[in-house]
């Protein structure tokens, strides 16, 4: 069954013409196998087997065939290609083909190149080494193609500097635009930071257990910062002092056997379900997000890199004064002032340690 869209751009001398019997008028079997291409889907690649499988051509001669592909390809409703080896037809709707027909030789050309390129877009050197054209004929064709709106400029990320051309119809594809992270081609270091700290606030979520909180002594209320100091800590938290994780909080590790640790899915799902970007966001890039936290050592892989778990970092003296720290911090060499000094058969070692025994302790 044909989309709309091709049966608009099929005429109706093209229609009902896919059998031999009674068709031996050449123009009515060209029309006829251009009917019975345009009915299937607009990028489909034919081959010669398949041609013939139409049963249009009469005794199904790769002769008459030939000659039928050759001149709709002249008209411009057959554009030829080839895959492994082979030549292969696509069928080009009577709209596009008409537009063919009114470029110049190079605008054919330059548009063909650009067309071929589809929404990964062609650089302007590379679009002149294929064409073999003048500069100035180059540009020219351009301009023209651009006045009549059938291209368009873009700009990539990896290459902001080049002059990239694609059709005007297309959009560029995320390689291109560098995805949801980008911004006319400029990073969103702000909705990269917002983004990673929500993840890692789900992940966390789910990798640690958290007791009720204490308040700290000698806290200060939200009311007792003055402008200075609320401007300082916020900088600070952009800066990566923190983000992600709440140090007031102490984090208890899940019980053996946990499998709670969220997936790349969960996690995606779970962004998406809270709407905190206001767009979609793809598996691949919460990957991305994920894999930053990871390399900061803010996260790690566990069951064979499915999940991810959220890492507890080694705190600073006045955590550990309250009462927050990790299996380093807690245990009595995480904080022994000679521990350079202990080794087997010295003065200080682990089997003469007096602290070791009240921390193994149940």
């Amino acid at each position: 069954m044909a989309t709309p869209a091709i049966e608009a751009s099929v005429k109706e001398e093209d229609v009902l013409m896919t059998e031999p019997s009674g068709v031996s008028n050449p123009k009515e079997i060209k029309n006829a196998l251009y009917a019975r291409c345009a009915s299937l889907e607009e990028d489909h690649v034919f081959d010669q087997e398949e041609l013939l499988s139409f049963n249009v051509i009469p005794n199904n001669d790769v002769a008459q065939l030939l000659k039928h592909s050759q001149q709709l390809a002249k008209e411009g409703l057959f554009k030829v290609m080839t895959k492994n080896g082979k030549i292969c037809w696509r069928v080009v709707n009577r709209k596009e083909a008409a537009k063919y027909k009114s470029f110049s030789q190079e605008e054919a050309l330059v548009y063909g190149y650009i067309e071929a390129a589809q929404r990964e877009g062609i650089w302007s050197k590379q679009l002149r080494s294929k064409t073999n054209l003048h500069m100035t004929s180059m540009n020219r064709a351009v301009k023209s193609l651009e006045a009549k709106n059938y291209i368009k400029s873009i700009q990539t990320v990896k290459f902001p500097n080049r002059k990239t051309y694609m059709l005007a119809r297309l959009q560029p594809s995320e390689d291109v635009t560098g995805g949801p992270f980008y911004s006319d081609g400029v990073l969103d270091e702000e909705f990269v930071y917002q983004m990673s700290y929500w993840a890692e606030r789900y992940v966390i979520g789910r990798s640690w257990r958290h007791p009720p909180l204490q308040e700290r002594s000698g806290k200060k209320a939200k009311s007792e910062f003055t402008q200075e100091q609320a401007e300082e800590l916020r900088a600070g938290a952009l800066r990566g002092q923190g983000a992600g994780r709440d140090r007031s909080q102490v984090m208890l590790p899940m019980p053996p056997g946990y499998n709670g640790y969220p997936t790349l899915s969960e996690v995606t799902k779970a962004i998406n379900a809270s709407k905190v970007s206001g767009i979609v966001m793809k598996e691949a890039e919460v990957g991305q997000l994920l894999d930053i936290l990871c390399w900061d050592g803010k996260l790690e892989k566990v069951r064979d890199g499915k999940a991810f778990r959220a890492v507890r970092q080694v705190f600073g003296e006045s955590d550990i004064e309250n009462g927050i720290g990790n299996g380093l911090t807690e245990s009595p060499c995480g904080r022994c002032p000679v521990f350079d000094l202990c080794e087997e058969g010295g003065p200080v070692n682990a089997g003469t340690c007096e602290y070791f025994e009240d921390w193994l302790l149940p």
